[in-house]
């Protein structure tokens, strides 16, 4: 079997246990009165089950692949990708995870952007630059204020 169909497999379990704790776990320890809402807290976890349910078959079935052999990835020659790249955007993942309380969500996030597509090889700064502040600010907005949750826009030792 292709690695991608082993991975597909993994995903695959991985997506079946998820939906099952958002179909039965979740619901089960609801509050009385939200049991009468039109969308439970679970409603995210169940659609993004089944897409990965969904996604892991057609892949698993093999679906997605076309007549040509284009883009097979090769388990043997895995040195001539771009492991680096994939590594350090994992290692920025996780320093953004951890900064994200202490720096705020505002200056994690648009470091974040910032510094992922520069790795990923963008040189246009005018561009990215704009772009990471925009985005950034936009989503802080429709959570914090559309949504209503509380996000921590600015570093803590700013009180806010």
């Amino acid at each position: 079997m292709a690695l991608d169909r082993w991975i597909a497999l993994i995903l695959l379990g991985i997506c079946i246990a998820y939906g099952y704790t958002a179909w039965f776990a979740m619901d089960a320890n609801l509050a009385p009165f939200m049991r009468r809402n039109p969308i439970w807290p679970s409603t995210f976890p169940k659609v993004l089950s089944v897409l990965g349910v969904a996604a892991s078959l057609i892949i698993l079935v093999g679906l997605e692949k076309s007549e040509e052999k284009i883009g097979e990835i090769d388990h043997r020659r895995l040195g001539d990708y771009f492991i680096g790249q994939a590594v350090v955007l994992l290692a920025l993942m996780v320093v953004y995870a951890l900064c994200l309380r202490p720096l705020g969500f505002l200056f994690s996030t648009s470091a974040f952007l910032i510094i992922g597509s520069f790795i990923l090889g963008e040189r246009k700064w005018h561009v990215m630059i704009p772009v990471a502040f925009i985005a950034t600010g936009s989503v802080w907005y429709l959570v914090q204020e559309v949504l209503g949750i509380f996000l921590r826009p600015l570093p803590m030792f700013m009180g806010v």
